[in-house]
């Protein structure tokens, strides 16, 4: 691996333990986050309501189905941050199988592993096992491409799929596309599709009708939400420039371990938790990277994504679970959007 991308790499996972942060501001933001709101739409007017503490009862009814993503496990990792992110996995699995609808599959949104060990990746597939859902779609992180260029991650994740692991497929009238903007990060750590997906991204979509609703997922941002930590994609505008057509389309990524949302006229932008440990806030640290926050308040800043589909509203309800918390938030594509 090149001493440059290693470089990189080493940056972004130094310590912050005592980078300054304004902890108790961040974890007041993320609380609001991760307890939120649900967003209505009606008559065309985004309305919110606070999300009850019995609403995961009902979380699924009226959907014609739901799936769950989760983000960012970096098994392997063993710092302050988080000494046993194994655990805090099996957490996130045990919170999905407690559903109340089990949710027809999961997305793994990247980091699996910290360092694409094979004992990482066998660690994280024997958690994997014991989830309700049972069909689990990946896209790799940088961190699951660290010692081979993702051949393992190929392998074991991305049997059937194209180039460095991209791929599509459909369920339920809802088209799904995994995108893979890790295998050539660009200055800072941007991410980037390069030439060749982009062609078969633009290729997958043609004589598809534009009341489609297409989900988008990928490991880096594919938005630009802060550029001089690498938290963005370099070409993510010419590929969404082949969704516009589209009259629903939602992207799901991780990579920066907190909840940030955005609406772009019909695009609904949503970052998730990680399953690991929190970063800080865009700007407020030196770097980004692993954040030490108080133990009994760690499973207050990680968690998973619960999506439900429901196919007369052509939407999208996007609701984040913190690991440590009976509410949620949620926010349906282009009914409204928060951001920290």
């Amino acid at each position: 691996m090149p001493d440059k991308k290693q470089d990189l790499i080493d940056q972004k996972l130094q310590d912050l333990n005592n980078d300054g942060v304004d902890r108790r501001g961040f974890l007041k933001c993320m609380a609001w986050a991760g307890t939120g709101l649900v967003w209505t739409l009606s008559g065309g007017i985004p309305v919110s309501r606070a999300f009850a503490k019995d609403h995961g009862k009902d979380a699924g009814k009226g959907a014609d189905f739901s799936f769950v993503q989760i983000s960012d496990s970096h098994i392997g990792f063993n710092k302050p941050a988080n000494p046993d992110v194994t655990a805090t996995l099996q957490t996130a699995i045990n919170k999905i199988n407690a559903m109340p609808h089990s949710p027809d599959f999961m997305i793994h949104t990247g980091d699996l592993s910290q360092l694409s060990k094979p004992s990482e990746f066998d660690t994280l597939d024997q958690v994997l096992k014991g989830a309700s859902a049972k069909q689990i779609f990946f896209v790799p992180g940088e961190h699951d491409m660290l010692s081979d260029n993702g051949q393992q991650f190929l392998e074991r994740y991305g049997k059937g799929t194209k180039g460095t692991g991209w791929y599509s497929f459909d369920h339920k009238g809802v088209h799904f596309v995994g995108l893979v903007n890790v295998a050539n990060l660009k200055a800072g750590g941007m991410g980037s599709l390069g030439h060749e997906q982009l062609e078969w991204f633009e290729d997958d979509l043609k004589g598809r009708s534009a009341s489609t609703p297409i989900v988008l997922f990928a490991h880096i941002p594919l938005w630009t939400i802060y550029p001089d930590w690498g938290w963005g994609t370099d070409d993510s505008e010419q590929a969404l420039s082949y969704v516009k057509r589209f009259g629903s389309v939602t992207v799901l990524n991780g990579h920066i371990h907190q909840i940030m949302q955005k609406i772009e006229g019909k695009v609904s932008f949503h970052t998730a938790m990680s399953t690991a440990f929190p970063q800080p806030a865009p700007g407020t640290a030196p770097s980004a990277g692993p954040m030490k926050v108080p133990a009994d308040q760690l499973q207050q800043v990680l968690g998973i994504t619960d999506v439900n589909y429901v196919v007369s509203g052509r939407s999208l309800a996007i609701v984040d679970s913190p690991l440590g918390a009976s509410g949620s938030s949620a926010s349906g594509n282009g009914m409204g959007s928060g951001a920290i």
